[in-house]
């Protein structure tokens, strides 16, 4: 039989090889930016499911503390607390702001760390290599960045010690008016022209908050120097305590009304002072209402008001006045016969300390005749 001659398979060329490895090369990187760009995808979905679930927790702590100060004080606006203790409005101002604070650092910091997830997971050598450059960076970023970080600082410590919160009346120095807005770097205020200031916390030195606490209408009304000054003070103190006992103005009334007495003797007229302390919030209406009252009382006296004005005392004279014209109430002692203190101050209270004597003894009910003394 004749014999069949073997034939080899022709050998493959370059171009086939090289196209061969480079659809291959391609597949691979399709495959490889897929799952990065699943891997992204994924982290960005869960980084925005623990910022939603963050925002979620604050918001409902939020709206429970504010929830309870309402339940609390028996109101369903936040308006009405003005009729309620000052502390709750109070809290629910802070709440606000520590609220709207939390929920702006969450989102800064999920931020942050979705940034540096994805790029670990994009260029794993980068992040590594980039630790020596990182430090010199946030050292360059401690001195070039030193006021956001003082402004950042600074609005925390003014958030936590409550010395402002949303709705209250300031005076910082650069700008005076209602706090609309607290962040962690600004603060936004209102002036009365309507005009809305961003201040920098590290800026704000002081603050001057006019809806913490009390606050004093003051009003010197003037008077003819041959009017009866006695008898002007009882009808001013009279007008006075109508206004407290007024229905509509007695809940935004703190004390009594105060008559300061003669403030001041000018060419033409008595300067009398008279003082009404209110709620921090309803200072400038009851200031308005106490003007009418007290110029109807002068009117009714038959007398002419040469002058009449609010004022706020400053410096010296503002912290003389912190208390008033009376003196603090304490409970006086008798010049004679009070024993000896029974405790010091770090000594424990006598569980049965003995009877006071009266400051004034009284005589007995049936004194006896002089012959049964003998």
């Amino acid at each position: 039989m004749p014999l069949i001659p073997f034939e080899t398979p022709p050998e493959p060329t370059p171009v086939l090889d090289d196209l061969a490895s480079f659809w291959g090369s391609v597949l691979k990187w399709l495959v490889e930016a897929g799952q990065n760009v699943l891997q992204v995808l994924l982290t960005v979905i869960v980084c925005i499911i623990v910022a939603f679930l963050l925002r979620l927790v604050i918001r409902r702590i939020v709206l429970r503390i504010v929830r309870s100060a309402k339940l609390k004080a028996n109101v369903d606006d936040t308006q009405a607390f003005e009729r309620s203790p000052l502390a709750d409005m109070r809290l629910v101002q802070r709440t606000r702001t520590l609220g709207t604070i939390l929920q702006n650092i969450v989102n800064v910091a999920v931020a942050i760390v979705a940034l540096v997830l994805i790029t670990n997971l994009l260029a794993p050598s980068l992040v590594g290599s980039l630790t020596l450059l990182t430090a010199a960076i946030g050292a360059g970023l401690g001195f070039g960045a030193q006021n956001i970080i003082k402004d950042v600082l600074n609005g925390l410590f003014i958030v936590a010690e409550d010395q402002m919160g949303i709705g209250d009346m300031v005076d910082m120095g650069l700008a005076s008016g209602v706090v609309e807005y607290v962040a962690v770097r600004i603060t936004h205020v209102r002036d009365v022209n309507g005009t809305l200031w961003y201040v920098r916390n590290g800026e704000i030195t002081r603050i001057g908050n006019m809806s913490q606490g009390w606050a004093r209408a003051i009003v010197d009304i003037g008077v003819p120097v041959d009017a009866d000054v006695p008898q002007v003070e009882e009808a001013l103190l009279a007008a006075a305590s109508g206004l407290m006992k007024d229905a509509k103005w007695r809940t935004r009334i703190i004390e009594r009304p105060e008559v300061w007495g003669l403030e001041s003797i000018t060419g033409d007229a008595l300067i009398i002072r008279v003082v009404l302390k209110t709620r921090a919030t309803a200072m400038d209406d009851v200031a308005q209402e106490l003007r009418i009252r007290l110029k109807g009382a002068i009117e009714a006296l038959d007398l002419t008001i040469p002058s009449m004005a609010s004022v706020v005392p400053d410096g010296i004279e503002g912290a003389r006045r912190v208390r008033g014209a009376n003196p603090p109430t304490t409970r006086p002692n008798a010049v004679t016969g009070v024993p000896a203190p029974m405790r010091g101050i770090w000594r424990k209270k006598s569980p049965n300390p003995p009877p006071e004597p009266p400051d004034h003894p009284e005589p007995p009910a049936h004194p006896e005749p002089p012959e049964a003394r003998k």
